[in-house]
């Protein structure tokens, strides 16, 4: 297999594919029409993120066969991923209860912990930590996490997309730096079939990702993370710092939330960056986010790969302007 025809071909098919998905949406009536709790003031086709789906699923069949992946990497990724599109594309076209999709996002999530072996054991100021059963179970409300947080994250043109792809690109140079150079082909691809999508999702938006876009890169990211920390154990701490954006405003805009009596689950504009974009406009915040990746994220989950900062330390370091950054958009702050 020709590594770059491969992957030229994958970016390609997810743009193309897109477009076949924005006719089938436009058919469909599968349309966003703004209301009160949006961020978008136009109609907009959903369910373009099936594209990155299926590109993705396909491609791995094609890593395995020519010896990129491991048979327990492809078999947790497909699975889990399946399972979740799946959900994710059947309430893009109707409606699941919430307790049923979060009980098929906890599947998902054990089905991938079981082939990769589960959670495996930490480095806490240089101690190995083992959390045996207990990290599973930790492990599983991880990627559940994830998976949703990605969700309340994807309300904004091309931010998703921006931010699977700065990840990505993080994962394989941590990967790359470090010797490590048979790990990086499955983010590749994800990062490729993301761009791919990109084209059509870039503000003004032609397409939106949808749930079943959405949730599979959450739950995809997430399990590349466990992958990479068995890898190494530090890179655990790095992969949280490359996810540091959505992490940071979803669980601060999350916790207020709660603590204030509102449904969580419950659609909202209350995010940092909707309130930031309500200020700007969508283009200019997904942008920095991306800048916010490139010159200070991804720097800083590479030193920590590289052994040269604590993870916790390299962890507060990261997160400590995103938090300023939350606090200065009002994340989670009541709505007007």
């Amino acid at each position: 297999m020709n590594n770059a025809w491969f992957f030229l071909l994958a970016g390609l098919g997810s743009w193309a594919l897109t477009g076949f998905l924005r006719r089938y949406a436009l058919a469909k009536s599968l349309i966003d029409i703004p209301n009160a709790r949006s961020s978008h003031t136009i109609p907009t086709p959903r369910g373009g993120g099936l594209a990155i789906v299926i590109v993705f699923l396909i491609g791995l069949p094609i890593l395995w066969a020519n010896q990129a992946i491991s048979w327990q990497s492809m078999s947790s990724l497909l699975g889990a991923g399946i399972s979740v599109a799946l959900v994710g594309f059947l309430d893009d076209h109707g409606h699941i209860p919430a307790r049923w999709r979060l009980l098929a996002h906890f599947c998902a999530a054990a089905w991938g912990l079981f082939w990769l072996g589960g959670l495996p054991p930490l480095v806490v100021f240089g101690q190995p930590v083992d959390l045996s059963w207990l990290g599973n179970v930790l492990g599983a409300i991880y990627l559940v996490w994830l998976l949703n947080l990605y969700n309340f994250m994807d309300g904004i043109d091309g931010l998703a997309s921006i931010e699977a792809v700065s990840v990505c690109l993080g994962g394989i140079l941590l990967m790359l730096l470090t010797g490590h150079a048979n790990e990086w082909p499955m983010l590749l691809l994800l990062g490729v079939a993301v761009t791919g999508f990109l084209v059509w999702n870039f503000p003004p938006a032609k397409i939106f990702m949808g749930d079943a876009g959405s949730g599979f890169l959450g739950l995809i990211l997430g399990l590349f993370s466990i992958q990479a920390t068995w890898v190494a154990p530090q890179f655990f701490w790095s992969w949280l710092i490359l996810l540091g954006v959505f992490i940071v405003d979803a669980t601060w805009t999350l916790t207020r939330r709660f603590f204030r009596g509102e449904k969580i689950y419950e659609a909202h504009r209350s995010h940092g960056y909707q309130f930031a974009s309500r200020s700007w406009s969508h283009k200019p915040v997904s942008l920095a986010v991306a800048l916010i990746n490139l010159v200070w994220l991804i720097p800083i989950a590479l030193w920590v790969g590289l052994g040269r900062l604590e993870g916790i330390l390299g962890l507060a370091l990261a997160y400590l302007p995103l938090a300023l950054l939350a606090g200065k958009f009002q994340a989670g702050a009541k709505e007007q």
